[in-house]
């Protein structure tokens, strides 16, 4: 019901569609300095970048109430972007927490982009001269903010500055999702392989042996998240969300016991084990690949030490169970 109470664009008289870009360009400049205070600390040289960005557009802002002024006088009608179907909607500031730091300047990109169509069909729609040139030409600017971001960020981010930020936008992302989530896989890899392999040589039953590996990695996976959760919020180690690093944890440590659970559910226990044996090979070597990768960890010093000790869980599992 909501939807058909709102206006469609095409119905919108001249004087809402400037009252409709006031509010826009308003709120636009609002989402460039709510960006640029969010990564002002981390970000020096980005924050600059969308300041002068939320500059340009309070320029266009100080444009469209003159011509309103002038054609309709002082009172402007207030429209926002919600009040018109099928209006494109802006991202809630706060989510650029969960973006790194290319995305968010993909998506200035991408609000621009809007912002020029919003204003080619706007002066489509309009019929008085002085109304449309305005609307035309700023949708002129508009289509050349994608250079103007570039040029801002050529001003302010220079290679040292972008070098220094990608270091930083990649250690954030590291210590937010890559160490929960390789502990987290670590976990449910290692750890659940004796109680499954014992399960399964002391038992033969295949479905017995997944319902217990399934118990033990959703179990674990629950415990390791909440555990990730609640150790740290953050804010002194600057680790990022506890519930990113929750979700990363528990996430990977549950897919990490499935991965050699899964194969119980093929009824012959020979064909099951041996498939699981191959999983279990490759998820080790796995663990091994992204500690090199994102821990910066030699290759063959993490093979040893994630291949061996997981060799003897397992070694373990199968003894106690054959026992």
């Amino acid at each position: 019901m909501q939807f058909f109470a709102r206006k469609r664009f095409r119905d919108l008289t001249e004087q809402e569609i400037l009252a409709l870009a006031i509010s826009s360009e308003e709120d636009d400049a609002r989402i460039y300095r709510g960006y640029a205070e969010r990564l002002r600390g981390e970000f020096p040289a980005t924050a600059r970048m969308f300041d002068g960005m939320a500059e340009e557009e309070d320029e266009h802002r100080r444009r469209l109430i003159a011509a309103h002024a002038e054609r309709f006088g002082e009172t402007i009608p207030l429209i926002r972007r919600e009040h018109v179907a099928g209006y494109y909607n802006r991202r809630p500031v706060w989510l650029v927490e969960n973006l790194g730091i290319e995305r968010i300047r993909e998506e200035a990109v991408a609000m621009e982009r809007q912002a020029e169509r919003f204003y080619v069909n706007a002066a489509a729609n309009c019929t008085d001269a002085s109304t449309r040139a305005l609307l035309g030409d700023l949708a002129a600017a508009e289509a050349k903010h994608e250079s103007l971001a570039e040029n801002l960020a050529d001003e302010h981010l220079d290679e040292a500055s972008r070098h220094d930020e990608d270091l930083a936008s990649h250690r954030q992302f590291v210590l937010t999702w890559v160490q929960p989530g390789l502990a987290g896989l670590m976990d449910g890899s290692v750890s659940t392989l004796a109680p499954i392999f014992a399960t399964a040589f002391a038992t033969q039953d295949t479905m017995t042996t997944f319902l217990v590996g399934l118990a033990a990695s959703v179990g674990a996976g629950i415990s390791m998240g909440f555990t990730e959760a609640a150790s740290d919020d953050g804010q002194l180690s600057g680790r990022g969300s506890p519930f990113k690093r929750g979700l990363s944890s528990g996430v990977m440590t549950t897919l990490g016991g499935l991965g050699h659970a899964l194969p119980y559910l093929i009824p012959h226990f020979w064909t099951a084990t041996s498939i699981a044996w191959v999983i279990v090979f490759f998820e080790l070597w796995a663990i091994a690949w992204i500690q090199k990768k994102y821990m910066d960890t030699p290759f063959l010093r993490a093979a040893f030490q994630v291949v061996f000790g997981g060799a003897l869980v397992l070694a373990a599992g199968i003894i106690i169970g054959s026992g």
